[in-house]
């Protein structure tokens, strides 16, 4: 058996308060890694085109508030 089934099958064991407190912290680490990988293709100007395509909206004034 492989280590992934038995890490399933002790998640499908766990008390319903513990289940909730990992599957709140699976979330988190998730959203954490998000960020990360956000802030990666930030720093290596992945996202320019964001800012380039947002200031020429702003420039033709078809820019909405949000």
């Amino acid at each position: 058996m492989s280590s992934l089934v038995k890490i399933q099958q002790e998640i499908l064991a766990l008390p319903q308060v513990e289940y909730l407190q990992l599957r709140k912290w699976f979330s988190e680490l998730d959203w954490d890694n998000w960020d990360q990988e956000i802030e990666a293709d930030s720093d290596a100007g992945k996202l320019d085109f964001l800012v380039a395509e947002a200031l020429e909206e702003k420039e033709k004034g078809t820019l909405k508030d949000l």
